[in-house]
């Protein structure tokens, strides 16, 4: 090796030179995109780790999600009638996006100790790592969101189609807010093994702070907008993301509630340029916090192989 080297590109073989910690912002996207097929494999990779030796194999992927769709139609049209008409489908369009962020956030967070070994023996940009769970989590909700779209056909529930131009922003910003989160506290696990537990805790949380399992009517944005303070309700990332899959695939804002006969507020009566607008910020928001993330994974990785 050149024995003009910096100490950072040093690793225990002298046949490879890993990606240095002090490596500049827009080198390490360089590397990421160079870097794709690896990407790829790992992504493949861990499918394939997850249903080895099952018989039924990827088709659990399918079956799980229709099965949890089956057991939320029984519970919320049989027993636990709330007032909501298809409630079960406005149910599972901000479930679909939670299981995604936290699928990708708690997969991600322990990746680098887990592999610990690859790290300390191959070069490669070891944000990779976390992106390939992120990647994993991607596959998966493709398949539940089929299932979705499967059922709603399936039970006739009319939906908008004509707005679901508002979905790729959605999505792409989920995807940069869970890989953001995810390459963060994978970097920060190295240091505090704890966090891996505490993510656990604080993801549960962040579930039941979402507006998942209840309408925007009877979220905390009611009392928040009675103080003036809505905008404290979208402080939460995920909130207009899930809202954005609610609007589309539930499609009404208002409805006539099935107990009482009332009007129920199940989402914001924004105008569509309000949807789109939103969406455009949170998305720039989006690539702005994914960018820091990169940075400070950059700052984190220098002293991983003595961490390990």
């Amino acid at each position: 090796m050149d024995e003009a080297t910096s100490p950072d590109e040093r690793v225990t073989s002298s046949a490879v030179r890993v990606v240095s910690a002090r490596t500049p912002l827009g080198q390490r996207l360089r590397n990421l995109v160079e870097r794709r097929e690896l990407l790829w494999g790992l992504i493949v990779s861990d499918i394939r780790i997850k249903y080895k030796g099952s018989a039924l194999g990827l088709i659990w992927s399918m079956l799980s999600p229709a099965l949890t769709l089956a057991t939320y139609y029984l519970v919320f049209s049989v027993f636990l009638k709330n007032g909501i008409p298809g409630f079960v489908v406005y149910l599972f369009a901000g479930l679909v996006v939670w299981t995604m962020f936290q699928t990708a956030v708690s997969t991600s967070t322990g990746v680098i100790v887990d592999r610990a070994g690859l790290v300390k023996k191959v070069s490669f940009p070891r944000e990779i790592l976390a992106l390939s769970n992120v990647g994993a989590a991607i596959f998966y909700f493709v398949i539940q969101f089929a299932v979705l779209v499967a059922f709603v056909l399936l039970i006739g529930h009319h939906v908008p189609w004509s707005l679901a131009w508002l979905l790729p922003m959605a999505f792409v910003s989920l995807v940069l807010f869970a890989a953001a989160l995810g390459i963060v506290m994978s970097a920060v696990t190295v240091y505090l093994r704890d966090v891996r537990h505490l993510m656990d805790v604080l993801l549960q949380l962040w579930f039941w702070v979402s507006p998942v399992v209840y309408s925007y009517a009877n979220s905390l944005a009611a009392p928040l907008h009675r103080h003036g303070l809505t905008a404290l309700y979208f402080v939460n990332p995920i909130t207009p993301i899930i809202l954005t899959f609610q609007r589309v695939i539930y499609g009404s804002t208002v409805v006539t509630s099935t107990t009482t006969g009332t009007a129920l507020h199940v989402l914001p009566s924004w105008p569509i340029s309000t949807f789109a607008t939103m969406n455009a910020i949170v998305l720039a928001v989006a690539v702005v916090v994914f960018l820091l993330a990169l940075a400070i994974f950059g700052r984190l990785e220098g002293n991983f192989e003595s961490e390990l």
